[in-house]
């Protein structure tokens, strides 16, 4: 009887000791995961750090994975070779070639490259991204890289949030605006009505009127004056002029057959 139970207290400990190790290893591959490549050392060995644990957090939170890459000179277009980086490296938060919202930085051509693979594509449509690289440009073009990789995490993560086709900087949106607006019903309903019980004037202007006695005898009308104003209507310019440095959205595919999303400029 006691060898039994010595027994199945030995297969316990045995089987938890056996799960333990298993979570522990799926945990540490899980948190060992790279998404931070700063190829052209632009960051120190803290604000690496820094940026793995907050695309960590932030990738299990939209499951989608936020990687970047910088590079002093890739010696080919940037989106290709971040294209290309997509196919071989396999990027993605749960499968190889999954869910990756990705970022790409050129220093020798000055080309910074936002693009959304699989549900990143959906959700961070050109538009989307464009919103969000014209954000962090000027933190880019101050050489504040840190903050701008910072902001692009969470900016991309937050319009994640919304539906695919919806503008995210829609000012009603804003959760202080929503507040406003609610105020400000609320003070139009009470102010109605507060105006509905109010008591009203039974006596009037008309009320003395003698409307058999007051009658308008004459009429006319009199025009004074009149002024006409010409005005230069302006020549239609036919050139076009697109927006200064590169700056645009597309979506295309990898040199593998992977659909992706993008936005490019400079900074």
């Amino acid at each position: 009887m006691v060898k039994h139970f010595v027994g199945k207290i030995c297969f316990f400990f045995l089987i938890t000791t056996i799960l333990f190790t298993i979570f522990s290893n799926v945990t540490y591959a899980v948190s060992d995961k790279q998404r931070i490549y700063d190829f052209a050392e632009l960051l120190t060995d803290e604000e690496v750090e820094k940026l793995e644990s907050l695309a960590e957090k932030y990738s299990h939170k939209r499951e989608t994975d936020f990687v970047m890459i910088t590079v002093q000179d890739s010696e080919q277009d940037m989106e290709t070779y971040m294209d290309d980086f997509y196919d071989e490296e396999g990027l993605g938060y749960d499968q190889a070639h999954g869910n990756t919202a990705l970022l790409g930085l050129d220093m020798s051509e000055r080309d910074v490259v936002l693009m959304g693979f699989k549900k990143a594509e959906t959700y961070l449509d050109p538009n989307r991204l464009t919103q969000i690289r014209e954000k962090i440009t000027s933190l880019l073009s101050d050489r504040d890289y840190f903050s701008a990789f910072e902001a692009y995490i969470s900016l991309s993560a937050k319009y994640m949030k919304f539906k695919p086709g919806v503008n995210p900087e829609n000012p009603l949106y804003n959760t202080w605006i929503q507040l406003v607006i609610a105020i400000g019903m609320a003070a139009f309903i009470v102010w109605m009505m507060a105006r509905s019980v109010e008591p009203k004037m039974e006596t009037t202007s008309r009320t003395y009127q003698d409307t058999e006695r007051t009658k308008i005898i004459k009429k006319r009308d009199r025009y004074i004056r009149r002024t006409v104003t010409k005005r230069r209507k302006p020549k239609q310019n036919n050139k076009s002029g697109g927006v200064g440095g590169g700056n645009r959205g597309s979506v295309g595919r990898t040199r593998a057959g992977h659909s992706r999303s993008a936005s490019r400029g400079k900074f």
